[in-house]
């Protein structure tokens, strides 16, 4: 039921769906925080690969844009985990909780926003602005410790003139080398529970193939705004965030 529901999600609105198996896999399965990260990972990885396939079947992808994405998120994650260790991990999510409002907002307003950048843009202001997401991207995922489609989608969509449809499946595909790495990272320290795999791959594949199958059966403004009622949940997560007595950030 977790790979189900996580999966459904991730096809749905294009993220991993790990802002939904971490919470379930502490609170219902008990897992500690650490193999909740490592064993959502691997889910995360299937979610990715079979959800940026539905996508391209649909013409909702973009090869080279995904691969810039993913090469500039890959050089500058580390940086984001030094720079995890000088700010206490409260301090950090609160911050990203406020910007994932802000976000959610300019979603909402999009409609009436000027549109800067878009098909008819020079092909090098677009690059560029993928460039930027990407390198946001990275630094925030190995900051905050999260997966990159929650900040990577609506960064597409409000500053890179990309479609909601193509935006998702932009961000599933490029999510794959990083939740790779991150996954057989944690399997080699030992926080990954490959006793529960086999049921949360089968629940993630089903969940994953309806969810972005139904994804474009809707309209781009009705998905937009799921995808925003999303930030905002995950927003009121990270606000609410409260300190752990002598709990660092890792440097990684």
């Amino acid at each position: 039921m977790v790979g189900l529901v996580a999966g459904a999600l991730g096809g749905l609105v294009g993220v991993g769906g790990g802002v939904i198996m971490v919470p379930l896999m502490t609170e219902i399965l008990k897992f500690r925080q650490q193999e909740a990260h490592g064993t959502s990972l691997v889910a995360v990885v299937f979610t990715a690969l079979v959800g940026s396939f539905i996508y391209y079947l649909h013409g909702s992808a973009d090869i080279p844009a995904s691969a810039l994405l993913a090469a500039m998120a890959l050089l500058t994650v580390r940086r984001g985990a030094n720079y995890c260790s000088l700010l206490p991990e409260v301090t950090l999510k609160r911050y990203f909780g406020l910007f994932l409002i802000f976000l959610a907002l300019l979603l909402l307003a999009k409609p009436f926003l000027p549109q800067v950048v878009d098909a008819t843009s020079p092909i090098w202001i677009r690059w560029g602005v993928l460039v930027l997401v990407g390198s946001l991207t990275g630094f925030i995922s190995g900051m905050l410790g999260v997966g990159g489609g929650i900040f990577m989608v609506p960064m597409m969509v409000l500053f890179a003139g990309i479609t909601q449809h193509t935006a998702q499946g932009v961000s599933l595909l490029a999510m794959i080398p990083a939740s790779t790495l991150g996954a057989w990272t944690h399997w080699k320290l030992g926080n990954t529970r490959t006793s529960i795999l086999p049921g949360l791959v089968i629940g993630v594949l089903a969940g994953v193939y309806a969810g972005g199958s139904f994804a474009h059966l809707m309209p781009e403004r009705e998905l937009r705004f799921i995808f925003t009622a999303l930030l905002v949940y995950t927003a009121i997560r990270y606000l609410r965030t409260k300190p752990k007595p002598g709990a660092a950030c890792p440097v990684r």
